[in-house]
């Protein structure tokens, strides 16, 4: 697989890597953290060959297929979605070029020559698997949630988060051996994400992902990489095993600095005091000696230093009147022939936190888009409440930014800030210096976000609408933003995929569904599907929901006592259940956090046995059993997982 040779990069005196080596292994899932703008995206860009090395050597083997899937989606796409789930396969979709030449220059020439270049060309198409390959396309697209009759559309029809899943889709087609995926998770819907979760989970090459969704580096990773300051160390195992390692090693590294410091210290004193005397200078002379070996060994500690961090909160904003916003049979879309949803009712009232949830392409942003003013209702109407302040954070932060210009002119250009004011508020949020005059146009998706943060926070607003504000945001960043949100004096409408994230300020749930039906939920994400059973609404968190609802539009509960009762006596048996396999599922991941230090250590051993091969061998035979338990262990979690997400159903 692909391995990393003291790799260095840096932009001016920002340094991205330095000295970087690493051996990627086939079969692990490797996750790549760490703050935003440390790196993460460059690495990857570097192992794909989008952007160059400065020094170092980054050794792809000829025969290895790369998948990658970026932050963004292709912004030329083909004509239609099968074509370009097509061309994500490059060897094959070059071979469909060649083809497709070579049948027209024997048409246009018809001579023995282009006959024989059309059936070369004919030949290796077909060996290599073409004539299926737009059976297979379809395939990979109905698993991603593609219905046959959107094949034909173009993909610029899409919203942003089907634009996401077609790469997603293009990159499975390609059948790689080595998976690159920079925040997979961004702009799927939930049920969307356990899907690929259970492709990711069966992936047989090596999978390199960046997320800042701390559950999924948790579920999926085997290896952490952990970049900062231009360093990057490994760690075994998942997420919160490299948090655990990570500060053990830094408690480790800040005694021995301790331990050095004080050595220093007591070397010193004796040079100063007796470095002057002749029958004392030998001895002074080795300790300055010494004081240089314990500098060098000081200096290559890697002490811990706290990362920077977005520094922000929200002014208390000028009150609203108690009606926030009320939607009254709100018909959304982009023309009237294409309504994505109608009939929306909703009142909004001044401190309510309400999170809009519901799959992909179903109409959550254009919702947002028409409330906020940048795009027309097709019918009903949408009205704002006395003396309410609106402030709109979009998904794609380039469709409100002015790319060409800096981002000091932007936050100065959608502020009413003064220049001295501007770069104040950007250094709150990691831009420093030099920063504030990049072109948004190359800045990383989490550098962006921070921008319209930027901007958001000082419109004072009392009435917030937000696009999946946490998207490309680092875990900390995100936390942040949360806290900001659940200590914040106003009104929130929120659209956002992130459970960790919606449960952390939401006092609402509002879940579309396809059909048309809506319904308004006191209460987090986790109270949701409780509160859908009781009255009878479908729970969208469950992937095998059906489509076919039978509740008509709005949450009005069940009138019939006797079904009421059923249902509750229902609820009680899944609840039972529920417990019971969730119990097993914690003994679980004890077991497979037990199992992981386990191998580590295992693995230290093996690194030190030297030639002692009847060590080694008993060594090995020791993690060859830890991780057959850890496999089984891993079947029994996914299986009880499976049977939790079928009693939500029931």
């Amino acid at each position: 697989m692909i391995r990393l040779e003291r790799i260095c990069k840096s932009y001016g005196p920002r340094i991205i890597l330095r000295d970087a080596t690493y051996h990627f292994p086939v079969g692990e899932r490797v996750a790549l953290v760490g703050a935003n703008g440390a790196g993460k995206t460059t690495l990857l860009n570097m192992m794909c060959g989008i952007e160059e090395i400065d020094s170092g050597e980054l050794i792809r083997p000829r025969d290895c297929v790369i998948g990658y899937l970026p932050q963004e989606p292709n912004p030329h796409p083909q004509d239609t979605l099968l074509q370009e789930c097509v061309a994500g396969h490059k060897r094959l979709n070059e071979l469909w070029h060649a083809r497709e030449a070579a049948q027209e220059r024997l048409v246009s020439q018809g001579d023995e020559a282009a006959l024989a270049t059309f059936e070369r060309a004919q030949s290796s198409f077909e060996e290599a698997g073409g004539l299926a390959l737009e059976s297979r396309a379809r395939g990979v697209l109905a698993g991603l949630g593609f219905q046959p009759t959107q094949y034909s559309n173009n993909p610029r029809t899409l919203s942003g988060g089907w634009r996401m899943r077609l790469e997603l889709a293009k990159v499975f087609l390609n059948d790689p051996d080595f998976l690159i995926l920079d925040e997979p998770t961004n702009h799927l819907d939930l049920p969307s994400l356990v899907w690929v979760e259970s492709y990711l989970r069966q992936f047989q090459g090596c999978l390199v992902f960046v997320s800042h969704d701390r559950g999924l580096l948790n579920r999926l990773a085997t290896v952490t990489l952990h970049l900062s300051r231009g360093q990057m160390r490994t760690y075994r195992g998942n997420f919160d095993s490299f948090l655990e390692q990570k500060d053990a090693i830094e408690q480790q590294d800040v005694s021995r600095a301790e331990a050095i410091s004080r050595r220093k210290a007591e070397l010193t004193r004796f040079v100063e005091r007796f470095g002057a005397k002749a029958t004392k200078a030998r001895q002074a002379q080795a300790r300055v000696k010494m004081l240089a070996r314990l500098q060098d060994l000081e200096d290559e500690l890697d002490l811990p230093q706290k990362e920077s961090e977005v520094a922000f909160n929200f002014t208390a904003p000028t009150p609203s009147g108690r009606d926030v916003l009320k939607l009254n049979q709100l018909a959304i879309g982009y023309q009237p022939e294409k309504v994505l949803a109608s009939g929306i009712d909703l009142q909004v009232l001044r401190g309510q936190k309400i999170c809009i949830i519901g799959a992909n392409g179903i109409g959550k942003s254009t919702l947002l888009e028409s409330i906020s003013g940048r795009r027309r209702e097709l019918s009903g109407s949408c009205t704002l409440g006395h003396q309410v302040a609106l402030a709109y954070f979009a998904q794609d932060q380039l469709s409100v930014l002015d790319r060409d210009k800096s981002v000091l002119e932007n936050v100065m250009r959608r502020t009413l800030l003064t220049e001295r004011e501007s770069r104040s508020l950007l250094g709150s949020f990691l831009f420093h210096g030099d920063d504030v005059f990049k072109k948004v146009e190359v800045l990383s998706g989490g550098e962006k976000n921070r921008v319209g943060l930027a901007i958001l926070l000082s419109q004072n607003a009392n009435f917030l609408i937000l696009d999946e504000p946490t998207n490309h945001l680092d875990m900390s960043s995100a936390e942040i933003l949360s806290e900001a949100l659940e200590s914040f004096e106003g009104t929130i409408l929120c659209v956002s995929h992130d459970r960790e994230f919606i449960n952390s300020f939401a006092t609402h749930i509002f879940v579309m569904l396809p059909d048309g039906q809506h319904a308004l939920f006191e209460g987090t994400l986790d109270d949701y599907p409780r509160l859908a059973l009781a009255c009878g609404f479908p729970n969208i968190l469950d992937p095998n929901t059906s489509a076919q609802f039978t509740l008509l539009r709005g949450n009005s509960p069940l009138t019939d006592k006797g079904q009421r009762q059923q249902q509750r006596a229902d609820a009680q048996a899944v609840k039972r259940d529920r417990q019971r396999i969730q119990r097993r599922v914690e003994e679980l991941e004890l077991l497979m956090d037990s199992l992981a230090k386990k191998l580590l250590l295992a693995e230290e051993e093996l690194a030190n046995v030297g030639s002692n091969y009847q060590l080694a061998e008993k060594l090995s035979q020791e993690q060859n059993r830890f991780r057959e338990q850890q496999a089984n262990a891993e079947n029994e979690w996914l299986q009880l997982n499976e049977s939790l997400e079928n009693l939500n159903n029931q």
